[in-house]
């Protein structure tokens, strides 16, 4: 692909953050063969991030006119351009970008946001009214004195413009945060960073009004945005022995499951009558009454295509209905794990495939911010920062110690010892029996590991699903968004066929250690902040799991033949003394879950 007529610039601050971004910046760019223009500015005195912000439009001015015949594009020098799509290379109207906030083809436009842009990137064509776009920007930057960024400029100048120029949307998929993983669509190639300084200058620059257009964003929608924005905001601010218990207070009470849940269908992912559907598909799925979700299907399928998202939402209503309708007339067990993304994250959905082998008894989903004082089990994932006094623990984890963790809960075991001291030190009990639960996998799917194939095979984490990744010879791939039994079961039958396993999914690796699959653990260059947490869960498993290595993701390009992936790999066995306590802390746990239900 031809690349001499595109132009990258941006530009960034003297200090560490900024010029560690630069240099990866210009290290892509020069891999990718792409012309740049990047430039160090000095922050005078009295200046601040909004002051820099705003030398955006005339350092942008300057590097169009000085390059009239090439497609300048602007990135924000933290974000990572992992290469150019040939859609985005050759586009051909006046502008090119990421509609605001990143959102769905669904909603966009001024009903939902009052800039139309996401100043992140954008590319400006050799178009007369793509170049005026520009000027009229810097002339208007250059003449008022009002506090804003470049934002506030680019809008207005689109404001004034946009009736005479063409323009195209880059799907927001193509951001890795909001890659879907569907191996059919967009490619993800475009990361986006953040420095922190937007929320704290948000408040202090010139923001616009929306456009009226007679319709908005729903109001409860809009005021949970804006009081989790709030929340976020308190607790940033507070000091920590503050944070720690308003944070517990706040999952305990169910204000967490308020803010964050956002319905069991997102709200973008197609018209409202089409989400009620798929929500009463789920719903009945999480029941058991499959002949419900089967009728919510073929209504969806009888009105129109179904889309990625509806079918996702089948594959998780389907295996809802395997565990809540094994044996309907008897008191189930209540179970916590994430659900979601739809179809699911195998690691996640090994909780109720666990439980399934140690009881008769149905198991329904409990969400796991969801108040409740129902008896439940929480058990796999990393997901003990919801335990309530209600809960019964078996192998729970967590992503980060910097919290605390409800004292009253029953105690069974959890994944590791930085659980275990974190559950003492927030005042609950000594808890002695470690293991993540994932480890009995070999147990309840017992293969022979034989004559392999000869292959390796990579297993991203569902975060880095849409990352454009280069596979070396010999190597294919399998995804982890499975919830069903039977695609579990399938799934780690043909991990066993290969030679060995590369993956940045935890739990990927338990499986691997569980079995003796050779292994190795990485997370790909951009994208070490992506899973949840702040890394301690690893040596929280390795060490619970009487492992005498601590396995933390090793960075990589996501280019895989750059690697010598031999030597990374790693072979560990989970001993059977381990295996017996991890399956005894289970049976112990349906036990106790039993005896509070009867």
């Amino acid at each position: 692909m031809d690349l001499s007529h595109i132009l990258v610039c941006s530009f960034y601050t003297a200090d560490d953050y900024y010029r560690s971004h630069a240099n990866t910046l210009r290290d892509n760019l020069e891999r990718m063969g792409v012309a740049y223009e990047l430039e160090e500015i000095h922050k005078a005195e009295g200046e601040d991030w909004a002051d820099i912000c705003r030398k955006k439009i005339g350092f942008l001015a300057r590097v169009c006119e000085e390059n009239p015949d090439k497609k300048v594009f602007w990135t924000d020098v933290d974000c990572v351009i992992l290469k150019f799509p040939p859609y985005v290379v050759d586009f051909t109207a006046d502008l090119i970008g990421f509609q605001r906030g990143f959102s769905s083809p669904l909603r966009i436009g001024y009903a939902n946001r009052t800039r139309f842009w996401e100043p992140c990137f954008f590319g400006v064509n050799t178009t007369p009214m793509a170049r005026k776009f520009i000027e009229d920007a810097k002339v208007l930057e250059q003449n008022a004195d009002i506090k804003a960024t470049d934002d506030y400029f680019f809008e207005e100048s689109w404001r004034a413009n946009a009736a005479n120029m063409s323009f195209q949307v880059i799907p927001s998929v193509a951001v890795l945060s909001k890659a879907t993983g569907n191996p059919e669509g967009v490619t993800a190639f475009y990361s986006f960073g953040s420095s922190g300084h937007v929320k704290d200058f948000k408040d202090v620059v010139v923001q616009h009004g929306g456009v009226d257009q007679g319709t908005s964003v729903p109001l409860f929608r809009r005021a949970r945005r804006q009081a989790l924005r709030g929340a976020k905001l308190v607790e940033r601010r507070l000091p920590e022995r503050a944070s720690k218990p308003l944070r517990r207070l706040a999952d305990s009470a169910g204000l967490t499951h308020l803010l964050t849940s956002g319905g069991l269908v997102a709200s973008g992912a197609g018209p409202r009558h089409r989400q009620r559907i798929s929500t009463e598909m789920i719903m009945a799925g999480q029941r058991g009454e499959k002949s419900r979700l089967e009728d919510a299907y073929l209504r969806l399928t009888s009105s129109g295509i179904p889309t990625p998202a509806e079918i996702a939402a089948k594959k998780a209503a389907d295996a809802f209905a395997v565990y809540a309708g094994r044996k309907p007339d008897a008191e189930p067990i209540k179970l916590a794990w994430w659900a979601k993304p739809f179809p699911g994250n195998f690691g996640d959905w090994l909780g109720p495939m666990i439980f399934a082998e140690k009881t008769e008894r149905s198991i329904v989903y409990q969400g796991p911010t969801s108040p409740s004082t129902d008896p439940h089990l929480m058990s796999v994932g990393s997901i003990g920062r919801f335990i309530k006094p209600s809960s019964i623990v078996v192998g729970t984890g967590i992503s980060t110690d910097e919290l605390e963790l409800d004292r009253k809960a029953e105690y069974l075991s959890v994944r590791g010892p930085i659980t275990a001291e974190v559950v003492r030190r927030s005042g609950g009990p000594l808890v002695d029996s470690l293991g993540d639960p994932g480890v009995l996998i070999s147990r309840i799917v017992p293969v022979q590991r034989g004559l392999t194939n000869g292959k390796t095979v990579l297993v991203r984490h569902f975060t880095h699903a849409n990352l454009p990744v280069t596979l070396p010879e010999g190597m294919e791939e399998l995804s982890v968004l499975m919830s069903h039994p039977d695609a579990i079961r399938t799934f780690v039958t043909k991990l066993n066929e290969y030679d060995a396993v590369v993956t940045s999914a935890m739990h990927v690796m338990i499986i691997c250690h569980s079995y003796g699959i050779p292994c190795a653990l990485v997370t790909f260059e951009g994208m070490e902040s992506t899973v949840h947490g702040n890394g301690i869960k690893y040596r929280d498993y390795c060490l619970g799991a009487g492992l005498d290595t601590v396995y933390e993701p090793v960075v990589v390009s996501p280019d895989l033949t750059r690697l010598d992936l031999g030597s990374m790999m790693s072979k560990e066995k989970i001993t059977d003394d381990k295996l017996d306590e991890v399956e005894q802390a289970v049976a112990s746990g349906v036990t106790a879950i039993l005896s509070r239900i009867a």
